[in-house]
């Protein structure tokens, strides 16, 4: 006991200690229904929160299980550049044609990184055909329900979602959509836009490779615990009805598939949407931020410095990163990262972590910040949640459009909540 507390600032892990209850606050501050608060749940969200982080990354046994994880993600790397190569040649990871003085300059992320979203995708509807991923679900599902006393419909979407997307996991209970109360439906959204999907996990991993060695573990970490936040945020924001039934759901109503190649071949055509959809966000978005750029400097120096958009949002969320954890001195960098998931997206942002300069960051904010930015919480995201759902479930267009801005707000606490969580137990 004594080497956790020693290990880092006790003055840091107060400041995590309050970002809990701040956060919490100012969730409370924006719920429809001021006068109640879910004590419980709160209290219960934090300890699950803390017990599962701290099992899976400080138990020896759990730990190098998710250290392991490094040589799944170096396999699947390694399969992908098979089927990349063959059709990019050295674009896609092949031998070159020419000497090279510096390998690093290969690496293409159109044609190298984001086609892991296409191989996964596939890889993951053969597992969910095949059972394997039915039951992950099914367990995480069953856990939440007893944990927070949500029904089995919310349960398992909100489990759904820390391996698939904000639009796939809704179609587990798609038949329920139209039943599910208000305060349900925005627990769905939440969950939806606080987590990650599986699909683009290894992604992440990779990119955050020069950051921690063991990034798919913490990615992986990060979205589950982030699925508990996301249940206590949407709870306190959008309070149940005091004579409200939780609705139960089975398992998988509305994803099956007709075999495992149709598994596999609409997996890779889902992964291909995702690929291209990746692909033009990063073009349009990183395109609107330079010239957004571009124009602020006409304002010249500010401070010292030339104005931009990264230096705005540093600005708006450095009292949010620091409530999280993170040193007034590293705040304003970290601010700018996590403006920069909301305008832009988390793709971007952890883009921006691993090529951060070393020295900016302390290790512990690093770690924050991975768990704080795991999460689809940013307005491109909150587009196609929107889109989606009214899609899945056009009943719902109104309570999809008053709830959208709302499961932002709740969805982004929820994150840094988890990054909280991170710099609390944090032990070095």
């Amino acid at each position: 006991m004594g080497d956790f507390l020693s290990s880092t600032d006790p003055g840091l892990r107060l400041q995590s200690l309050g970002g809990l209850i701040a956060f919490c606050a100012i969730a409370w501050a924006l719920s429809e229904d001021r006068r109640r608060f879910p004590w419980r749940m709160a209290l219960g969200a934090c300890a699950f929160q803390a017990v599962v982080a701290g099992f899976l990354l400080y138990t020896p046994g759990a730990r190098d299980a998710l250290a392991y994880l490094n040589v799944v993600v170096e396999a699947l790397q390694k399969a992908t550049n098979a089927g990349g190569s063959f059709v990019f040649g050295y674009l896609g990871g092949g031998p070159t044609p020419f000497d090279v003085s510096d390998d690093s300059a290969l690496f293409i992320l159109g044609f190298q990184g984001l086609p892991l979203v296409i191989f996964i995708s596939a890889l993951a509807a053969l597992l969910w055909h095949a059972g394997v991923l039915r039951v992950i679900v099914g367990a995480f599902a069953a856990t939440l329900e007893r944990a927070f006393g949500v029904g089995g419909a919310v349960a398992l979407s909100t489990a759904a979602n820390v391996l698939m997307g904000p639009t796939e996991a809704p179609l587990l209970i798609r038949a329920y959509l139209s039943k599910i109360s208000r305060s349900e439906f925005f627990v769905v959204m939440t969950g939806g836009l606080a987590t990650v999907a599986g699909t683009v996990m290894v992604l992440y991993s990779i990119i955050l490779g020069p950051v921690t060695p063991s990034a798919l573990g913490h990615v992986i970490v990060a979205s589950i615990i982030s699925a508990a936040s996301a249940i206590l945020m949407a709870r306190i924001m959008v309070p149940p009805e005091r004579d409200e039934t939780p609705t139960d759901a089975a398992a998988g109503d509305d994803l099956k598939y007709g075999g495992a190649m149709d598994a596999f071949m609409t997996g890779v055509t889902e992964g291909l949407k995702l690929y291209l959809n990746i692909v033009a966000c990063l073009i349009a978005f990183v395109a609107m931020a330079a010239l957004i750029n571009i124009c602020l400097s006409a304002l010249g120096d500010i401070a010292g410095a030339p104005m931009t958009l990264q230096r705005m949002f540093g600005w708006i969320f450095a009292p949010l990163v620091w409530l999280a954890g993170v040193p007034a001195s590293e705040a304003a960098a970290a601010g700018a990262l996590m403006g920069e998931k909301t305008a832009l997206n988390e793709l971007i942002a952890y883009v921006s972590l691993a090529r951060t300069p070393d020295g900016v960051f302390s290790p512990r904010t690093e770690l924050i910040m991975i768990y704080s930015l795991c999460g689809f919480a940013s307005f491109g995201s909150l587009g196609i949640v929107v889109g989606g759902l009214t899609a899945i479930a056009p009943e719902r267009r109104q309570d999809v459009l008053e709830l959208g801005p709302r499961s932002l707000v709740s969805s982004t606490l929820a994150t840094l909540m988890s990054g909280s969580i991170i710099g609390l137990i944090w032990v070095g």
